[in-house]
């Protein structure tokens, strides 16, 4: 598993990497000593023996091997990702797993040494030592997770602490407020500009900021987001709350945070008042169109009862088969437009669009203009070819002259990492800018005067803010349960989120400092991504007091979250 992987020059480094390999030794010796069935102990080998042999190669492509919140996430829809990593690489690391977990018992028997019980008592004793070393030296390394083995994974995580300090009414607020806002961020004129207008909410998957063009990135595989954005208004720093895409639906629709290491299909029973509920209210048609499939890590569960009229998912959508993910956005396209049609003239929409381009394996329809080929390359392949079908939504509001009254609100729903960090793949694993900073663009109505025109808000953005915005946008009163704000209030506010696939992260964003605790070891990490956009230089030994107070709030919070969503209120 650490083979080809960067490794902590540290005494301690043996110690940290392999006391728990030695624990499970020692577990499975003690079974031996003391099964009366030879036959419990060898079920209990292989069973070991099987998990760690699937492990070996899916560790070092993620860094990490299957913890419980992976495997629910390894199911049908993602067969095509779990094959594209199906090598003759990693099957012949499989086999050669499953070959060496079958001789050696064999050899060892063959050899037939006996030790003697001092030796052997001698043997026991040093390891649970080096287990107490290791365990003891593991904060000390920043091992990326690599430290731990197959079956560690698999016990219970460490869960958010509470802390000792006092319970925050405003998460968000700033343990270290900032100045007021200048003048010119003052975007107060943007209430009510877009008033019985239509809305267009658009959750573009996997898809960072940092790899757009509007975010200064050299190339342009959205070229249709870039003149949306041209004539609207591009929030700069919007950040996911959780880097998935169900959970992080909920937090979208229903302005609440999710909490840490909880399933998804239990938001079905958290209350919400969804936008969809709330502009069902203000007399809008809803309807949500997703190019995936809603059985996927317990969709239905955030989606159902929230206010849609329409529910249509890749099924019921039909297409050309893109992937075991889903189908291609051309045909979710169609179909978004012909619900349109059947519209009445004096009668506004919501509706929501959900597409699957950026989704690992990256897969297209056609060839694209990014042909270098890497994943990434194929990344920003399946980009554009989302960005195609957006054009063509966009050109289909147009045909209709729809976008003369209809707002169109585009967010990614969490980003996609290319090791800018080490072990840092996919989407899931860590709460880097890459993972967790999003687009936010929103085009107001063409045919309104009072739109803004292009325009950057210099502002903190959270995901839960999507749908305080959206009725801020449209003159309608807030929800008074909504957890988010609109991003156009004065008042500046953190964003605050949090992983719990591998290794347990919290972390938030305040101003230019970007907090990050990694919950295992109880290490924090500062970046002042304003001069360190790439998070390269830890600045929490030069700060202490601000680390301090991010982590109590950053614990406080998930503590808080973690209750409200267990007791379902």
């Amino acid at each position: 598993m650490l083979a080809g992987h960067p490794i902590p020059r540290s005494v301690w480094s043996p110690f940290v990497y392999l006391w728990q390999d030695v624990l499970v030794a020692l577990v499975l010796g003690v079974v031996a000593r003391f099964a009366r069935r030879p036959a419990i102990v060898w079920s209990l080998y292989a069973i070991v023996a099987a998990h760690v042999s699937i492990n070996v190669p899916i560790a070092r492509e993620l860094s990490s091997p299957l913890t419980l919140t992976m495997m629910r996430g390894a199911g049908g829809a993602l067969a095509d990702s779990i094959g594209h990593y199906l090598t003759p690489a990693n099957l012949a690391l499989i086999a050669l797993m499953v070959m060496t977990a079958t001789l050696a018992p064999w050899l060892i028997a063959r050899v037939n040494i006996s030790i003697g019980i001092g030796r052997t008592r001698l043997a026991v004793a040093g390891a649970l030592v080096w287990v107490l070393i290791g365990a003891m030296a593991t904060p000390q390394l920043d091992t990326v997770g690599r430290h731990r083995n197959a079956i560690a994974t698999l016990l219970p995580r460490t869960a958010p602490d509470a802390g000792s300090g006092p319970a925050s009414s405003d998460w968000r607020a700033s343990p270290f407020p900032a100045a007021a806002p200048r003048a010119a961020d003052d975007l107060t004129r943007v209430h009510a500009s877009a008033r019985d207008s239509n809305v267009l909410l658009i959750a573009l998957e996997s898809t960072a900021a940092r790899y757009l063009k509007i975010y200064g990135a050299d190339r342009d595989p959205m070229p249709n987001l870039t003149r949306l954005a041209n004539r609207g208004l591009v929030v700069d720093d919007a950040y996911a709350v959780y880097p998935e895409s169900i959970k992080g639906l909920f937090s979208t629709l229903c302005s609440r945070f999710p909490a840490y290491d909880t399933p998804a299909e239990i938001y079905a029973e958290v209350p919400c008042t969804s936008i969809a509920q709330r502009l069902e209210t203000a007399g809008y048609r809803t309807a949500l169109f997703h190019s995936g499939r809603f059985d996927y890590l317990g969709m239905r569960a955030v989606i159902e009862q929230r206010g849609f009229d329409v529910l249509e998912d890749a099924g019921a959508i039909g297409g050309n088969v893109n992937s075991s993910f889903g189908i291609d956005e051309a045909s979710s396209v169609r179909r978004i437009l012909q619900w349109l049609d059947t519209l009445g003239t004096d009668e506004r929409f919501f509706a929501t669009y959900l597409p699957i381009a950026g989704h690992h394996p990256y897969a297209t329809v056609a060839p694209g203009p990014f042909n270098d080929g890497t994943e990434l390359g194929q990344y920003f392949n399946a980009l554009h070819e989302g960005d195609a079908a957006l054009g063509e939504l966009v050109a289909g509001l147009v045909a209709r002259q729809l976008d003369r009254n209809t707002v169109i609100v585009i967010f990614g729903d969490h980003g996609e990492a290319f090791l800018q960090h080490d072990g840092n793949v996919a989407h899931t694993q860590f709460i880097y800018d890459e993972n967790m900073r999003v687009p936010f663009v929103i085009a107001l109505p063409a045919g309104d005067k009072g739109a803004p025109g292009p325009t950057r808000v210099n502002r903190v953005l959270s995901l839960i803010d999507t749908a305080p915005t959206i009725l801020d946008v449209l003159g309608l009163a807030p929800v008074a349960e909504h957890q988010g704000v609109s991003v156009f209030s004065r008042e500046p506010r953190m964003a605050l989120f949090f992983t719990d696939y591998s290794l347990g992260w919290l972390g938030l964003r305040d101003g230019c400092w970007k907090y990050m605790l990694q919950l295992d070891a109880g290490r924090s990490s500062l970046f002042d991504v304003c001069a360190d956009p790439g998070e390269s230089i830890n600045r929490a030994r030069d700060d202490e007091g601000r680390v301090r107070a991010y982590r109590e709030r950053v614990e406080q919070w998930s503590a808080a979250q973690r209750q409200a969503i267990a007791a379902r209120r």
